[in-house]
């Protein structure tokens, strides 16, 4: 079995690998290539769809639970502001520069580097199964979702995102609303009780001031913003809608059906219907739910044994597929994650690989 300190540089050679191989969400297949590489190097079975890769321990046995270790390759597109070029690993000054360096190569080469270490263990407490997942950043369809299928039950997991190796036990949820306020067409030159725009100003106001009965511990309470409108073609008629797009950051208090069915409920009463205009209601999805785990468990406990702190995550991940408890944790920080000239220090790798170990070495004690 390789050392640690041969793991954590191989790791970092992986990194370098992974930077220097675009790899835009749907457009990952070069950096797949690269990981399968990994695992073969490392003479570890692996499975591949899409692009898509996982792999499961030596010593998998269908009696024990199942941990995932998760983290995703592929990356946003670079933005304007880069001096460097997005696509050269450039070590300068302790730091790895690099367009998916801290979201989330570090994190993703670091959690590899630990199942490595723990791949060939026997009398472990749980089987375990690392997933390097492609299309997390655009919450595509081909992502970590369509693996869940092929994998048995989870029991837990540890998603690989920049929290500078604190622990994230929970996470807002995402719902996106786009949302018809009605009204009546006419000429402007003529009085018009139903302008759908001055409808639009009583939907807003009862986004900006409705608040949810629950407040979580960690999330602190549901937030509704209305992020964008849009109405009409020409000054001199009045539309017969309005479009507004509302961005609701979910806690884990409520599922995005409850959220959903709070707003718009089946029935006429309740929600903004009580507005008093006409409007309608579409989700663009209902999947990106909100995520925990409690504080008692094992996985946390075992980070909190090391020092780590807890706190709740407002930023999104593959956790939001996740019907599993899960713990967000990794090297590197979520305020890089897409700046300009993105880079994470590479003691953060080192310390995030051991961390790692040290963390699933007292969890999986059997």
């Amino acid at each position: 079995m390789k050392n640690i300190e041969t793991l954590t540089q191989e790791a970092i050679a992986l990194l370098k690998s992974l930077i220097e191989t675009p790899s835009f969400s749907s457009e990952e297949d070069q950096t797949a290539l690269l990981i399968e590489n990994w695992f073969r190097q490392n003479n570890i079975p692996f499975e591949r769809e899409n692009n898509n890769i996982w792999a499961f321990n030596q010593h998998f046995d269908q009696s024990k639970p199942t941990l995932l270790l998760n983290s995703h390759h592929d990356t946003v597109k670079p933005n304007q502001g880069y001096t460097n070029d997005p696509f050269k690993a450039i070590e300068k000054d302790g730091k790895l520069y690099g367009l998916g360096s801290n979201d989330a190569g570090g994190c993703l080469v670091s959690l590899m580097a630990a199942f490595v270490y723990f791949y060939a263990k026997e009398n472990l407490s749980h089987n375990i199964v690392m997933v390097a997942s492609a299309e997390e950043e655009s919450s595509g369809k081909q992502g970590l979702n369509s693996v869940l299928k092929h994998l048995p039950v989870l029991d837990c997991a540890i998603v690989g995102e920049p929290t500078l190796m604190q622990l994230a036990v929970a996470e807002k949820g995402l719902l996106v609303l786009d949302v018809v306020v009605k009204g009546t067409a006419s000429h402007a030159a003529h009085n018009n009780p139903d302008n759908p725009i001055y409808n639009a100003m009583k939907v807003i106001e009862w986004f900006n001031t409705y608040q949810f009965e629950k407040i979580s511990d960690v999330l602190g309470p549901v937030k509704m913003t209305v992020t964008q409108i849009n109405a009409g073609k020409q000054h001199n008629v009045v539309p017969a809608e309005c479009h507004l797009v509302v961005d609701i950051r979910v806690n884990d208090c409520y599922s995005n059906i409850e959220i959903l069915e709070t707003i718009s409920p089946p029935t006429p009463k309740g929600g903004v219907k009580d507005s008093g205009v006409e409007v309608i209601v579409t989700p663009r999805s209902m999947h990106l739910n909100a995520s925990s785990i409690p504080v008692s468990h094992g996985l946390v406990q075992a980070g909190i044994a090391l020092g780590r702190t807890t706190y709740g995550s407002p930023t999104l991940s593959d956790q939001s597929v996740l019907i599993c408890q899960s713990l967000k944790l990794g090297p590197g920080e979520s305020l890089r994650s897409h700046s300009a000239d993105e880079f994470i220090y590479v003691n953060e790798i080192e310390e995030g690989i051991q961390l790692y170990i040290k963390i699933l070495g007292d969890f999986l004690k059997n």
